[in-house]
């Protein structure tokens, strides 16, 4: 008997001339400050613009950030950063994100806890395979904080600037809070094209205190947070 595949019913759209965001400020003590995991699907309509799908603490440091760069020397390239008075991590990949027909699933692991951080315990992952190649590949300090449950939390831009807003479409957006997880948690390879990244079900997964995750399937309110947790947007 064949399993039927998991299909996302919803997607949440995103017209960056809107200045559009979901925002939460973070409440309670995180289940880990050294251990999390991001994970969403996004398909870009436009290039070549800030495009800023997670931000913490509106860019005052501390803070994290995810985005694709319109400065020309990162231009359509995924830069991440901890900040605190300086970058503690700052990964940006030398591959390019121009597909607009695409979706891309990206996927950050964070683990601060080894005595030597590196891309063994902080991983990106794009569409199931990890990335290895950085422009700039600088690591945090043991135990450093990475800052994902840093005040205000938004999905696109981090402020009033349409320049530094998402335009397209993001699904699946889920955040554990305290577990560092691979891929293989959120997707899985097409048997029959083993070169199709697939999103998997989620909802079985544990998403620690300040964890959530977003499906977009209630039109009325958009941000809410199906993990059980009520860490709505």
């Amino acid at each position: 008997k064949t399993t039927p595949a998991y299909e996302v019913a919803n997607s949440l759209r995103l017209n960056s001339g809107d200045s559009p965001s979901l925002s939460r400020t973070s409440g309670g003590s995180p289940s880990s400050t050294t251990k999390g995991t991001f994970s969403f699907w996004l398909k870009r309509s436009k290039l070549g613009i800030n495009d800023r799908f997670v931000t913490t603490n509106s860019l005052s440091d501390p803070y994290f950030q995810m985005y694709f760069d319109s400065n020309s020397a990162r231009l359509d390239q995924i830069r991440l950063q901890c900040y605190s008075g300086g970058s503690a991590l700052e990964l940006v990949t030398n591959q390019k994100f121009r597909d607009i027909s695409a979706w891309y699933n990206i996927i950050l692991s964070y683990d601060s806890t080894p005595s030597t951080p590196s891309s063994s315990s902080i991983k990106l992952f794009v569409n199931g395979t990890q990335v290895t190649s950085f422009a700039t590949a600088t690591y945090p300090s043991q135990n450093q904080n990475h800052y994902f449950n840093q005040g205000l939390m938004r999905l696109s831009g981090y402020g009033a600037s349409s320049s530094d807003h998402t335009d397209g479409y993001m699904a699946e957006v889920v955040y554990c809070d305290g577990q560092a997880l691979n891929a293989d948690s959120f997707g899985e390879f097409d048997s029959d094209s083993p070169t199709i990244w697939k999103p998997k079900d989620v909802s079985g997964l544990t998403f620690g205190t300040n964890g959530f995750y977003l499906d977009f399937e209630d039109s009325g309110t958009l941000g809410n947070d199906v993990s059980g947790n009520n860490n709505d947007f």
